[in-house]
């Protein structure tokens, strides 16, 4: 596996990890979340298990319907 295949896999779960903690921090179901975005419920399911590699408009969909700026979706958080 190539380093940039590593980053992307890194990339896809801070991302999955990043908008299943704020989406429970909303208290939004996947089906509400998605709604909001206008994705179906399995999309998010798939984005929040790291088997997506979303594109940037789905990164500001979901960062708009979690109120957070894109690059907020794109930072390890420790907590």
């Amino acid at each position: 596996m190539s380093n940039q295949e590593t980053d992307g896999k890194k990339l896809r779960y801070i991302i999955a990890s990043n908008v299943k903690r704020l989406r429970l921090t909303m208290g939004l179901s996947q089906e509400e979340l998605a709604y909001i975005c206008g994705y179906h419920r399995t999309y998010i399911g798939s984005v929040e298990r790291s088997e997506r590699n979303i594109t940037l408009s789905t990164l500001e969909s979901l960062s708009n319907a979690l109120n957070v700026s894109p690059s907020h979706l794109l930072e390890i958080k420790h907590d």
